[in-house]
């Protein structure tokens, strides 16, 4: 679970709820001042929130960019219905694309984890409205065999034994290491007591099914590709997420001092290489 060094915005950013196609998804909205020099839209993780990017906001608007983070459907503070079949990942992905709309397509696309496979369906299935694509520890099939068994029991205590979601709070709390159980205890609680159990199950399930679609990503014409990660990773090892730029010819970096969520581990060299990228990738090509 990634913990957010806070839930409280900054104050270049405004919490409220984004107005799309498909219904309003709750997001952190940062602006520059002046005029922006582009637009990004950030997907959170399994069991995470658009608070997993909020360190993020001040050095990406001081590098001039809005930045908009997103609850998807289920997550957090945006509403999902209570039907598994609501959260399948074409549906995850015609969110995206209806997100991006909203906020004045085209955008820059980030995805940290399941956020990122989510991304890769969105462009897709329609790559016009993105400027560049930047995966965040989102690797290019299903997790790792570790992972996938800490999914398993976390669904079958929801689906099958019918835990409800402080039940389960409880026993994942009680598995945390002990110098990481008092870390934004209330605000993680708040969280997890907000997800919809249904987008747990099914976005879980996509997790570990997930087939490799690399090569159809790699087969987008004029779409700058960016593959980051700390250097260790249990969900998708760090090797396979490097044979993953080689496939796409993407950009690669490595964020020291940095494991599954660089986002959340070390923001300002985060935001540095993602403000980076975006920049080169807005110059004009001669």
């Amino acid at each position: 679970m990634s913990r957010p060094p806070t839930f409280t915005p900054p104050p270049c950013a405004r919490a409220l709820q984004l107005p799309t196609g498909r219904g309003p998804f709750a997001v952190l909205d940062a602006r520059p001042e002046g005029t922006p020099r582009g637009t990004a839209l950030l997907l959170p993780g399994y069991t995470g929130s658009k608070e997993d990017f909020i360190a993020m906001l001040e050095p990406l608007t001081a590098a001039g960019y809005r930045v908009v983070a997103v609850d998807g459907r289920g997550q957090y503070e945006s509403k999902g219905p209570d039907s598994q079949d609501a959260y399948a990942q074409k549906e995850l992905a015609a969110d995206v694309l209806a997100q991006a709309a909203a906020v004045g397509a085209p955008v820059h696309l980030v995805g940290h984890s399941l956020g990122g496979q989510i991304a890769r369906a969105a462009v897709l299935a329609d790559p016009e409205p993105f400027l560049t694509l930047t995966l965040i520890s989102s690797g290019p099939a299903r997790i790792a065999p570790s992972q996938r068994e800490r999914v398993r029991l976390l669904s079958e205590a929801l689906e099958l034994t019918h835990m409800d979601m402080e039940q389960v709070w409880a026993g994942i709390r009680a598995m945390d290491p002990p110098e990481e159980t008092d870390i934004d205890g209330a605000d993680l609680r708040r969280r997890w007591l907000g997800h919809n159990p249904s987008q747990l199950i099914a976005t879980g399930r996509q997790l570990t099914v997930e087939p490799d679609r690399v090569a159809e990503l790699a087969a987008v014409r004029d779409l700058p590709v960016h593959v980051m990660s700390g250097v260790r990773d249990d969900t998708w090892p760090v090797p396979l997420l490097d044979d993953m730029a080689r496939r796409l010819g993407a950009r690669r970096t490595v964020i020291e001092g940095a494991e599954h969520s660089p986002n959340t581990d070390q923001p300002p060299r985060t935001a540095a290489a993602l403000s980076a990228f975006w920049d080169e990738a807005g110059r004009p090509r001669r």
